[in-house]
């Protein structure tokens, strides 16, 4: 079946229906933020070198009359919005945009805004995140040269969230959390309708670390191996018992789940090595198994190797801790969008399952409460569910009013946190 085409600029969810103050602004602003993000699918960025799509943000904002502060490391940046007669220590509402992009292949054919840089496309939808956060700031711009905007909002546009730790790390450290008292996001999902969003109370995503062991020992002859440390024994002893171990000595309802992907020892079938590597990534869906897991596998270890005379360095990576979202936060995003979007009955709001994916949306809740929504991009019809981090991966661009709608409505109506 062929792909729908995105919908064209100023194209409405619903025609039928009229357009009046909120829906009219961001109607109107709609064919713009196509444009931009149809551009930066175009000039894909990976993190940390996204230069030029920090500097069109900039210049974008900067137009609008606001004060883009550029972060430290060259890419990204942040935006405060702050009503005249604010009360000192006056908590940001923040909305978060990720910026950068894949190191994949577009393999659309189909499309004027296919991919121009070989090896790089936006095959995760931060082009419709950052143009959602970009609209939101338009909007917001206008409400508070007209004394609409009764709190303040920061906009973060983060780089790196496809390097992990996570370039959310660099905005905290430049302060982009400081005085924020609730934080918003959006996550393009192509399982979801344009015009709907997904949620869930609690974690949303996963946990997942990177771990490689190192075994050493002196070498030998696999005729005396008594005489020395067998090092392919004790690597597969450590690849066939750790998973087990971990699984039996943590609380199964934290999801725990140490997989390897890679093992390598030896070079020849009569000669004990001296090296052996045992490379694999570890899962958690609660954020109390993220924190003991490392130290649960250091003693573990320490007991195994210790029964096959190995000496064992453990090179433990952090990724990211699961995205909680708070229930207050996931509550105002449910009233808002219903609010907006759920007139006549329409269905516009609807549980979703935790991801085993991670997304470094979970830092900043680390710092203040917020919720994180997957924002639905599948055109109605649409069979074909075009995945995240995938070549073909599209969306319908509605999705991008529908995005700035939500977090507009929720810095407009109403005065409560």
């Amino acid at each position: 079946m062929n792909r729908p085409e995105p919908a064209q600029p100023g194209t409405t969810l619903d025609a039928a229906r009229p357009a009046a103050g909120l829906r009219a602004q961001v109607a109107a602003l709609e064919p713009e933020l196509i444009a931009f993000r149809r551009d930066l699918h175009r000039h894909p960025e990976l993190g940390r070198q996204e230069f030029r799509t920090t500097g069109l943000l900039r210049d974008r904002l900067l137009e609008e009359g606001l004060k883009p502060r550029v972060l430290p490391g060259g890419t990204g940046l942040l935006v405060d919005l702050v009503p005249p007669g604010t009360a000192p220590g006056t908590e940001f509402l923040a909305f978060r945009a990720d910026i950068d992009a894949l190191p994949i292949d577009d393999a659309k054919t189909d499309v004027s805004y296919r991919s121009t840089v070989p090896g790089r496309a936006h095959a995760c939808g931060h082009d419709v995140h950052t143009s959602v956060v970009l609209g939101t700031g338009l909007v917001l711009a206008q409400a508070l040269r007209g004394g609409e905007l009764r709190r303040p909002v920061r906009l973060v546009f983060q780089p790196a969230e496809e390097v992990m730790p996570g370039g959310a790390l660099d905005v905290i450290k430049a302060g982009g959390m400081d005085g924020v008292g609730r934080i918003f996001a959006v996550h393009c999902d192509p399982k979801v309708e344009v015009g709907r969003i997904a949620l869930r109370t609690g974690a949303i995503t996963s946990a997942c670390d990177r771990l490689v062991l190192h075994l050493d020992g002196p070498g030998g002859h696999t005729a005396r191996p008594h005489l020395t440390t067998d090092l392919v024994t004790a690597i597969a002893r450590m690849a066939a018992d750790l998973p087990g171990a971990l699984a039996r000595r943590m609380d199964p309802r934290w999801g725990v789940s140490l997989v390897w992907g890679r093992i390598a020892s030896g070079s020849a079938p009569n000669v004990i090595p001296q090296h052996a590597e045992l490379e694999g990534t570890v899962r958690c869906l609660e954020l109390a198994g993220w924190r003991e897991a490392p130290d649960m596998l250091h003693e573990l270890i320490a007991k195994l190797a210790e029964t096959y005379r190995a000496k064992w360095t453990l090179d433990y990576h952090r990724g990211v801790p699961p995205v909680v979202n708070e229930a207050d936060s996931v509550t105002l995003l449910d009233e808002a969008m219903n609010a907006r979007f759920g007139g006549d009955g329409a269905q516009v709001v609807e549980s979703t399952e935790q991801s085993l994916g991670g997304e470094d949306f979970s830092w900043y809740l680390e710092h203040a409460p917020g919720a994180l929504a997957r924002l639905g991009v599948r055109a109605p019809g649409e069979t074909t569910v075009r995945d995240l981090h995938q070549g073909r991966f599209d969306v319908d661009e509605r999705a991008i009013g529908v995005g700035v709608e939500l977090f507009s409505a929720l810095a407009l109506d109403g005065d409560r946190d």
